[in-house]
């Protein structure tokens, strides 16, 4: 299970992308398709048209880095009918590379303390 603090976003391409970009080039789906700035910090997750490999890019203070990952079997579970990216939870992220289907899961209500 992957911990990260909380001020880290997942951002998850929804759209196949081709998986023989590297840094640069999906960093340039970064900044000019999610209009997000790819020097933040957050992770920012791409999956193939075949949906069994992933993979995400981050900076992590001294430069870029991909975790690359190829199932032997199955297929990873994109949220589909969104506009990427869609953001999502760490641990939901976890459980998609997992190969756990997400679609049927359903989130509890958390608590959220209210400024006075």
């Amino acid at each position: 299970m992957m911990t990260l603090p909380s001020s880290v976003k997942v951002y998850v391409a929804v759209e196949p992308v081709d998986m023989r970009k590297g840094f640069d080039g999906l960093g340039n789906i970064v900044r000019h398709q999610f209009k997000h700035d790819v020097l933040s910090g957050h992770l920012f997750a791409f999956f193939n048209r075949r949906r069994d490999r992933a993979k995400i890019l981050f900076w992590d203070r001294s430069g870029f880095a991909i975790f690359y990952k190829r199932l032997e079997k199955g297929r990873f579970t994109v949220p589909d009918g969104f506009v990427s990216p869609v953001e999502m939870e760490p641990a939901e992220l976890g459980l998609l590379l997992e190969g756990i289907d997400l679609r049927g899961a359903k989130k509890r209500e958390r608590w959220v303390p209210t400024s006075k």
